[in-house]
């Protein structure tokens, strides 16, 4: 079967327009994936699933809840990064968005129940954050690949951080939320640099897929901190 990807050269080194078909495709697919997450979460909560969604999780340990979620983000990221079909690719990216759907049902849940104008709120900053980001990247078009080892180590941190809070049973308040915002916008600048400079033109699948991830690491932490905010 023909996989419908026939190239491996970064977009940096192909022609203009292949380029700019490459970006197109890109920020088309994050729209989508934004799109089906917003569709998954209607449907839950509608449907009243959500409740029983959130419910369950919360009386289980969040560190299964990490663990699952962690595992299905892995599989995601392999099946959009290394898969040569356009098939696999859809279904890591779906798994992805599927995955952040389920684990923020929580969260949303809170919110909807106890701040409702919060998740606007949080929705707007995070536009505006993604938004002002990417321009800059673009305008620059500076070569933000030296974040990588940052955001490599950052990351562990947080992931301790948070896993040591799990066990120990304490919050990590809005400080850490800032840091994770933070980190989530130095996230944000690298995917868009690798956007412009590294990604394989036949890999747009997993670019909007590393996208996704981080605007909705920053959706996270933002509406987190408005719902701490009193």
């Amino acid at each position: 079967m023909n996989s419908g990807y026939v190239s491996s050269l970064p977009v940096a080194q192909v022609s203009t327009d292949a380029r700019a078909t490459f970006i197109t495709r890109t920020y088309l697919h994050l729209l989508g994936a934004i799109i089906g997450f917003v569709a998954i979460q209607v449907v839950l909560f509608k449907t009243g699933a959500a409740e029983s969604i959130a419910r369950a999780m919360l009386g289980f340990s969040w560190l299964l809840v990490l663990g699952l979620f962690m595992g299905a983000s892995w599989l995601a990221s392999r099946l959009a990064h290394t898969a040569q079909s356009k098939v696999s690719q859809y279904i890591g990216l779906s798994l992805l968005v599927t995955a952040q759907a389920i684990i923020f049902v929580p969260l949303l849940f809170v919110a909807m129940r106890f701040q409702p104008n919060a998740i606007n709120n949080a929705a707007q900053v995070t536009l505006f954050g993604f938004g002002a980001l990417t321009v800059i990247a673009f305008m620059t078009r500076k070569d933000f690949s030296f974040l990588r080892g940052i955001l490599f180590w950052g990351m562990l941190m947080a992931m301790g951080a948070i896993v040591i809070s799990l066990i120990a049973g304490f919050q990590l308040g809005n400080f850490f939320s800032l840091i994770m915002v933070a980190f989530a916008g130095a996230a944000i600048l690298y995917d868009t640099s690798n956007v412009i400079h590294h990604f394989p033109e036949d890999r747009y699948v997993g670019a909007a897929m590393e996208l996704f991830a981080s605007v909705a690491l920053m959706f996270w932490y933002v509406l987190s901190i408005f719902l701490n905010r009193d």
